[in-house]
């Protein structure tokens, strides 16, 4: 078993070029991966990475030894699917990326938690690009469109991106008719921590019109502090109506522009395409699509 866990680590650490970066996603230290591929290497009487100070690259023999390494651990995934589909119930560890906002997530999950309690979940709730392969991800949950071809996919939702103030700076600020009227409003931004660029709203405009420059109010990378600063009646939000679900309904935030914004979007699974889908996966993708918008 010691054999096939290096084993694991030096796949990990050929896919991301980094010690760094394959201990992060094992829960363990860069030095602790570099001591067990220093192991492996000293076993097999070979080097398998060539090592500087700024990267790592596979050596003509590590190439080699990776080819045989990835055959060696889909023979593992295929026996391991094997024995589970047999025993019926879905089991193990399912490490998986989600939007940053949990609150969409937190009834689908313990649902799914009391359903499945043979099943592991490692939760990355995270709004930058993940590598699904290479940081080792079993799958992942985003929005927007998806162009990969080495992922497969499965439709979890429909929703749609607002704009939303509290009746109260409605009543104080007036409520805007068009997107000109948002340059007198006070407007809260999202900043992706990605890129560092600002969320467009998405205000429909003329053919020839261009988008007015909105007021900064606010620029932050959080969603939960850009709701409660515009339940606090301080400005107008764009945020997509999952997030606002139970504040919409009990009147605390009224949906403005509504016929001016085209903000639908679509909630994904995702999953590398070369790996046949394990019950648990299924299951788990199933449970979201089925519980996720209910």
């Amino acid at each position: 078993m010691d054999s096939l866990s290096g084993i694991g680590v030096f796949v990990l650490v050929a896919d991301t070029r980094s010690f760094a970066e394959a201990g992060r996603v094992l829960g363990v230290s860069a030095s602790a991966v570099g001591k067990s591929v220093a192991r492996m290497e000293a076993r097999l009487k070979v080097r398998l990475f060539h090592r500087s100070t700024r990267h790592i690259a596979l050596t003509p023999e590590g190439e080699k030894f990776l080819e045989r390494c990835r055959r060696i651990l889909c023979e593992v995934e295929a026996a391991e699917l094997e024995l589970s589909e047999a025993s019926g119930t879905p089991s193990g560890r399912l490490r998986v990326s989600l939007p940053r906002y949990s609150g969409l997530f937190e009834s689908a999950l313990a649902s799914f938690l009391k359903r499945y309690p043979q099943v592991e979940l490692d939760l990355d709730f995270t709004d930058r690009m993940v590598d699904v392969i290479g940081e080792g991800y079993d799958a992942v949950v985003r929005t927007g469109e998806m162009d990969d071809s080495g992922l497969k996919r499965r439709r979890l939702g429909p929703f749609r991106r607002v704009l939303a103030a509290s009746p109260e700076y409605l009543e104080k600020h007036g409520t805007p008719k068009r997107a000109a009227d948002l340059l007198r409003h006070c407007c809260l931004h999202y900043r992706y921590p990605s890129t560092g660029k600002l969320e467009k709203w998405p205000l429909k405009m003329g053919p020839t019109a261009q988008a007015p420059e909105l007021p900064l109010t606010l620029v932050c990378n959080s969603v939960e502090m850009r709701i409660f600063l515009a339940l606090s009646g301080l400005g107008i939000v764009c945020l997509p109506d999952f997030t606002i679900r139970n504040e919409l309904a009990s009147g605390r935030l009224q949906i403005v522009l509504d016929e001016r914004t085209r903000g639908n979007g679509t909630m994904w699974a995702l999953w590398p395409a070369s790996r046949h889908p394990s019950p648990k996966l299924r299951v788990f993708v199933d449970h979201l699509a089925q519980h996720l918008f209910e």
